[in-house]
């Protein structure tokens, strides 16, 4: 591989390694920590590894009791490295045949192998210049509990796996099940050998090859290259030497090794995830939801109470002065819900609103959980879960947020109208004029009553101008008291049209704080998981 080619693939793994942690970091808190923690593991040992002797591979022979995994690694490696026995296992830790001394230690410190072995060069298979590193593990089937464990942690650490099969049990479901069928994604890091052909008669091998193919085919491993061998002999150790050879003179194990690896934690990921995208917040959802908080926050109320304020206000203003103290007897609606400020500040203000009760709760509630269920459509279902409990933690503070949203609207309750004034100064006047004609008769009758001369009163079409400023001041104050009424109605109308507007905005910005914001969240999390976790597993 050229060194533009190998810097390529590099700087490509280095790429999905950091898309495969951020999808892990994005997943946090919604998937099983069991599916996080895995993936950290692969993550913690990619970094590691990678850190270590790029210039080493580590191939490591598994197999069962009996199946000469030991007399095949001393055939490999020219020399009796290995103790080999057939009945029990007599590998009980990893050994390891080192060509390539200068950078392998600090590997090897890692990988817990204490057995060293320095060996000679083998023609045409590995020198010095090869950084090649073969591990003689422990028997997978060992009795000892230490010695699996070695297997299991080797299996996930070594950059090339050679498993040594033998004709008796190469079928055998522990081998496939538990280690060949979860590395399927491995397969350019795998080398399958059938041990021990020379105990099959020589027209059988081809035959027990090809049933051995069509196992690991079924395995996912279709593609991994089988071979047959036999340490007793000889037969085939070349060729598992050339294979050997080849992936370790190329230098790409140990980034195939780390791509499956990512590739594997990838499909984790997706399995305990799903697939699928959420719907998220639409415009025709978010104003459901207004709607409905709305009318459970008692907006209605309050609107009605702004229009009744304002028809309250402006007959105190413009009434028929004889009878607009009267009003001042009914309490301002506005008033009675605390919500007719005069220098009061905003922050500190609650309404005098019913609490919300059973139905108000229940509306609430069902208002928050069906747009949590139309954001989150489309969504598998931890995202889903993790989209509507986001959606539930702010449904709790909707009503204090809403009655403080309405306590700190401005409503506008204290403005005053310009007709207002107008009305007024007209009342006033026709009052007085009311008042002048009735001080003129009285004046008159006084005198009359004294005996007096009676001076002759002006008179227009002949009606006396004092009964007539009587008669015009008290039509004019009650025609006016009921024209104000007509366009108080009117005003009352504009003002609460306006008061809910103001008010549905209010109640819209406390949805989107707390309940569309947070759902808003969680979908551009998935979103960006699901786009992390395709970057992470794309080859």
């Amino acid at each position: 591989m050229s060194r533009h080619s190998g810097t390529r693939e590099a700087s490509r793994l280095h790429s999905r390694l950091e898309a495969l942690n951020d999808a892990r970091e994005l997943a946090g808190g919604v998937l099983p920590e069991e599916s996080l923690d895995d993936v950290l593991q692969v993550l913690e040992r990619a970094s590691t590894r990678r850190s270590l002797s790029a210039d080493h591979t580590v191939v490591g022979f598994f197999g069962a009791t009996g199946s000469g995994k030991s007399s095949l690694f001393n055939a490999v490696s020219g020399a009796d490295i290995a103790t080999a026995a057939a009945r029990r296992p007599t590998t009980s830790e990893p050994l390891a045949g080192v060509w390539g001394a200068a950078g392998s230690e600090p590997l090897l410190d890692w990988l817990g192998v204490d057995k060293r072995h320095h060996s000679a060069a083998v023609p045409g298979f590995a020198d010095e210049a090869t950084g090649l590193i073969l591990l003689d593990l422990p028997d997978f089937d060992s009795t000892k509990a230490a010695n699996r464990e070695i297997v299991q942690r080797m299996v996930g650490l070594v950059d090339v796996l050679v498993w040594v099969l033998d004709p008796q049990k190469y079928a055998d479901a522990a081998v496939h099940n538990d280690f060949l069928a979860p590395l399927a994604s491995h397969g350019a890091v795998t080398l399958v050998v059938l041990n021990q052909i020379d105990l099959l008669p020589p027209p059988d091998i081809e035959p027990v090859l090809e049933s051995l193919k069509a196992i690991l085919a079924r395995d996912g491993l279709g593609k991994v290259q089988v071979l047959g061998a036999s340490a007793l002999t000889g037969t085939g150790v070349d060729r598992v030497r050339a294979a050997i050879r080849h992936v370790a003179v190329q230098r790409q194990a140990l980034s195939q090794r780390l791509a499956a690896d990512v590739s594997a934690a990838s499909a984790q990921l997706a399995a305990a995830s799903g697939a699928g995208e959420a719907a998220g917040a639409r415009s025709g959802t978010r104003s459901r939801l207004a709607e409905e908080l709305a009318a459970a926050a008692n907006v209605p109320l309050v609107v009605d109470a702004v229009s009744r304020s304002y028809r309250h206000e402006s007959t105190r203003r413009t009434g028929w002065p004889l009878t607009r103290w009267l009003i001042r007897f009914r309490p301002d609606p506005l008033r009675r819900l605390n919500l007719r400020r005069e220098g009061a500040s905003a922050e500190v203000n609650r309404t005098s609103l019913p609490p919300a009760g059973a139905p108000e709760r229940a509306r609430t509630d069902a208002a928050v959980r069906d747009f949590a269920d139309a954001a989150s459509a489309g969504a598998p279902g931890p995202w889903r879960a993790a989209i509507r409990g986001a959606a539930r933690e702010g449904r709790d503070r909707l009503p204090d947020a809403l009655d403080q949203a309405i306590a700190g609207t401005e409503l506008l309750a204290g403005r005053k109208s310009w007709w207002w004034g107008v009305f007024n100064v007209v009342q006033w006047l026709a009052l007085l004029a009311a008042l002048g004609g009735l001080a003129w008769l009285g004046a008159l009758a006084g005198l009359g009553y004294l005996q007096l001369p009676v001076p002759e009163v002006p008179r227009v079409e002949g009606w006396p101008v004092p009964t007539l400023m009587i008669a015009g001041g008290v039509v004019l104050g009650i025609v006016l008291a009921i024209a104000a009424k007509f366009i108080a109605a009117a005003a009352a109308g504009l003002r609460a049209a306006a008061a809910r507007k103001k008010l549905n905005a209010a109640v819209a910005a406390v949805a989107e704080r707390l309940v569309v914001e947070p759902v808003e969240v969680e979908v551009s999390r998935l979103k960006s998981f699901n786009a992390a976790l395709k970057s992470a597993a794309r080859d």
